[in-house]
């Protein structure tokens, strides 16, 4: 089976990639979510948030993701730290979760492929790419962050250019051409590959 690492910034498009991924058939892991789900599940993560910040941090709920955000801002030292606790046991999960795949070909959507390691866990790497103007426009009408946030949010990722550069395939979500048969042609390639 190979592995395809999908990313790219916040209103790339990554998400409909891997949506048309996903009725293509192949089995997408959703990094963001899961990472969530084992930030209260993990008991390794949560044994060693605790001893960073204290027990505090977890309610009967699972972890108080607004303490723990006001214990990183403005630290990025803390986040690391963090990232060095959450990042290895995603990397874990996602390889667990490839075993139990039956089909040729599983993905993982991260905008954080290249930053958090997860690039090296797979076989090739995918970058949805558009225009910092028109995914500033997508990501603000979604209405969950205000333009201010979403740049941002921008900014403390990797930049795109470096992204394409790394990334083993772009596909371009620029409103100009269609992005349905460049995922279909980038899949096609994969599996010769």
């Amino acid at each position: 089976m190979k592995t395809i690492g999908i990313t790219g910034g916040i209103g790339s498009g990554k998400t409909v990639v891997a949506s048309l991924l996903g009725v293509m058939g192949i089995p997408v892991y959703i990094a963001d979510e899961e990472s969530k789900k084992l930030t209260d599940s993990s008991p390794i993560i949560r044994q060693q948030l605790t001893a960073l910040f204290g027990s505090d941090l977890y309610t009967s709920k699972g972890l108080d993701r607004p303490l723990l955000a006001s214990y990183i801002f403005g630290h990025p030292e803390r986040l690391e730290k963090v990232n060095d606790i959450i990042h290895p046991e995603v990397n874990r999960h996602f390889l667990q979760w490839v075993k139990q795949q039956e089909s040729d070909l599983a993905a993982i959507e991260s905008a954080i492929l290249f930053e958090s390691g997860f690039d090296r866990i797979v076989d090739v790497s995918l970058m949805v790419y558009a225009p910092r103007a028109l995914r500033i426009q997508r990501a603000s009408k979604r209405g969950t962050a205000s333009r201010e946030e979403v740049e941002r949010r921008i900014q403390s990722q990797l930049s795109d250019e470096i992204k394409k550069e790394r990334a083993n395939y772009v596909i371009y979500n620029d409103d100009i051409r269609a992005i349905i048969p460049q995922t279909e042609a980038v899949i096609a390639a994969i599996r010769r590959g």
